[in-house]
């Protein structure tokens, strides 16, 4: 649908129609999903809404989100409301999959961001309102569940202020009757409805109790509009009732200019309150042409657009769902990407929920499924032509938190497991991949424990895959805490010519970091310097696997003294006769195990503070201090040194201290001595899986 222009509720009398990208966020189980139902069925895109527990809505569809009663990636459909068109993406809410939030965000015209009154869901919506803050994006806030609340309305709003850095503005207060919200009265339009199910909200004439306080409530709103606009201030300071067009104006602009967050009440089980919603996203949420210029694309050129998310599927090919920016685009058009591939489109579809619909091309404004674009990536922006477009948003993949070793159970799938998980990486770019060849092991990491569970089972439902799953190897090593010298001879005669290498070799430990170090102070010749390197390499081989059976670091080896022979001596036998000698003098030399250490800094709710610190305790952490999380009010942060040994799980005993919002960083800071018990058993390990 074109974009066209009307008078409306807007400070310059014109406002543009045409197709909006509204984002519905919120944190787990906020009831995202019920209200994108709700919205479908308002708007007659189902006959009735359907539900995540009886597994028949429209979002949701997938295997796993059904499996798991969660959404586990962005669900899309487009509706039309008042002769207008819409797409609304229903976006994840868990923590561990709020990365599919971040690629939709530049393409929106604003969000509704789902909550509740529940004081243990504040730090996970907290996390939702930065993210949106940080990008830069209109939103409304939409108080669910209000049927069965068990506050009141303001001191609720004092709770979710505390997740915002945005005033809030109290839209709409409810009626209550026996203490259920039976209805609401709107602010702005000065008038009262009683909730219908499944149905819009019927008018009423205004209770006389009720007028006092809607005027208060009232007051309280236009209060906060005029600390904005100086005409609405003059009027109150007057006591001059606003005109409801110039209150119509300053809550558009007022959203536009990010200066308040309005809050609006429902119950999206029951489809309460979802009209005024949909009345409040058409008169003031702003358009493609606002959005634009937030992201910075000029109204002419190319027809352009934003890659929101890739799906790959095992039979039905890959696809791209994007927002056109700017012009049109059909089916056959080649576009470029800001990474310079060339695709053609196969195919427009239009999606509701796992139903796609085909079409010959879509306009400016709308969110649809570009077929086989092979070579682009979810992010990237596209344009029409050969011309290669700037980058329209950069979203940097999240640091992983948690990681599994994965391996098939034949050795002849593990070019489709290779495969399959990079089809599964394209759509997901939060996964990584690493191939491992010192323990031989292929180590898949992402945001948590149910994203990599998701994730094998995407690739077990889609292609056919099964993994063995477990914890990863980690990088022990060892070194040496004393000196020792050893001759090492290798002769070996078969006829013809033999072999014959032999050496002397000192070896002493460094300093933790200084790697291995060789050192030549053969004279005389007693060993041909055309040798010297096949004796280094020998060493080396040999430090890839000490005497307990871990890499062998930071120590010197020297070679003093040797013999060769004039006809059997060769480059193999000496890299022998090395091995030989390290051999015999590293167990000689006090060898001692080394583990990693981590640098972690985790961060938390100020109330999770003492969880967090007996959870690093607990871990052989090691606390270097603490600190108020910069910018982030009510958080602190801990920062450790923890063993690499002591990771695994981190993140899920964090989460579950957090209410599910605890979170970390770690880099490598150092190797430390793991001696005793602790020790035995890591060597006595390694030895039996070395064994098998």
């Amino acid at each position: 649908m074109a974009a066209t222009s009307s008078s409306g509720g807007n400070p310059s009398g014109v406002r543009g129609r045409g197709p909006r990208c509204i984002a519905l966020v919120g944190p787990f189980q906020s009831g995202k999903t019920s209200l994108f139902e709700s919205i479908l069925e308002r708007c007659g895109a189902v006959s009735r809404a359907g539900s995540v527990k009886t597994k028949n809505s429209v979002g949701d569809a997938s295997p796993e989100a059904r499996s798991h009663q969660m959404s586990t990636e962005p669900n899309v459909a487009s509706v039309d409301f008042m002769g207008e068109r819409y797409t609304f993406i229903d976006c994840p809410g868990s923590v561990e999959f709020l990365h599919e939030m971040r690629h939709v965000l530049p393409a929106v015209d604003a969000a509704v961001v789902v909550c509740e009154a529940d004081d243990r869901k504040a730090p996970a919506l907290e996390l939702v309102l930065r993210e949106l803050e940080e990008a830069d994006i209109p939103r409304f806030l939409f108080l669910n569940k209000i049927d069965s609340a068990s506050r009141r309305v303001r001191e609720t709003l004092g709770l979710l202020q505390r997740a915002s850095r945005t005033p809030l503005l109290l839209r709409q207060i409810p009626i209550w009757q026996g203490g259920i919200a039976v209805g609401f009265i709107d602010l702005a339009l000065e008038r009262a409805f009683i909730y219908r199910e499944h149905a819009p909200s019927e008018i009423v004439p205004l209770a006389p109790e009720e007028v006092e306080r809607e005027r208060d409530a009232r007051f309280s709103m236009l209060e906060k509009l005029a600390d904005y606009d100086d005409e609405l201030m003059e009027g109150l300071l007057g006591d001059i009732e606003p005109p409801r067009d110039l209150v119509f104006d300053d809550l558009a602009r007022e959203l536009k200019e990010r200066h308040v967050v309005p809050v609006l009440i429902g119950a999206a089980e029951r489809g309460n309150g979802v009209t005024r919603l949909l009345k409040a996203l058409r008169h003031e949420a702003p358009t493609l042409a606002v959005t634009r210029g937030r992201v910075g694309v000029v109204d002419s050129g190319a027809p352009l657009a934003l890659v929101l998310k890739t799906w790959q599927s095992g039979q039905g090919g890959k696809l791209s769902l994007a927002r056109i920016l700017r012009g049109r685009m059909a089916e056959g058009d080649v576009l470029t990407s800001s990474g310079g591939v060339e695709a053609r489109i196969g195919g427009v579809l239009e999606l509701k929920g796992a139903e796609q619909q085909r079409r010959p091309a879509a306009d400016e404004g709308e969110v649809v499924a570009f077929s086989r674009l092979e070579g682009i990536r979810t992010g990237d922006t596209v344009a029409v032509g050969k011309a290669r477009p700037d980058i329209v948003s950069a979203v940097a993949p999240p640091e992983p938190v948690h990681a599994l070793s994965v391996g098939v159970k034949d050795r002849k799938d593990e070019v489709r497991l290779t495969a399959g998980l990079a089809k599964l990486i394209e759509e997901d770019p939060a996964l990584a991949l690493e191939h491992r060849a010192e323990f031989g092991e292929m180590r898949l990491s992402g945001q948590g424990e149910m994203h990599l569970r998701v994730t094998l089972e995407r690739l077990a439902g889609r292609y056919g895959i099964s993994v063995d799953s477990g914890a990863t190897q980690l990088g022990y090593r060892e070194t040496l805490r004393g000196k020792a010298s050893a001759r090492g001879r290798h002769r070996k005669q078969s006829g013809g010519h033999g072999q014959f290498g032999d050496v002397v070799l000192e070896i002493a430990p460094l300093q933790r970091g200084e790697g291995i170090r060789f050192v030549d102070r053969i004279t005389g010749g007693v060993v041909p310097r055309q040798y010297i390197s096949s004796v280094e390499a020998g060493v080396r081989d040999y430090c890839q696997r000490g005497p307990l059976g871990f890499p062998l670091v930071d120590i010197e080896v020297t070679l003093t003294d040797g013999s060769y022979h004039t006809v059997d001596s060769s480059d193999m036998a000496f890299r022998q006769a090395a091995r030989i000698a390290m051999g015999e003098a590293c167990p000689q030399a006090k060898p001692v195990l080394l583990e990693p250490i981590l640098a972690i800094e985790i961060v938390i709710p100020s109330d999770a503070m003492s969880r967090a610190s007996a959870i690093v305790s607990a871990r052989r952490g090691q606390i270097l201090g603490y600190d108020a999380r910069p910018g982030w009010r009510g958080w602190d942060q801990i920062n450790a040194l923890m063993p690499e040994a002591e990771m695994a799980g981190l993140i899920v005993e964090l989460r579950s201290a957090t209410a599910g919002v605890g979170s970390f960083s770690a880099r490598f800071d150092h190797l430390a001595e793991l001696a005793g018990k602790p020790a035995d058993a890591v060597v006595a390990a390694q030895a039996m899986a070395q064994a098998r």
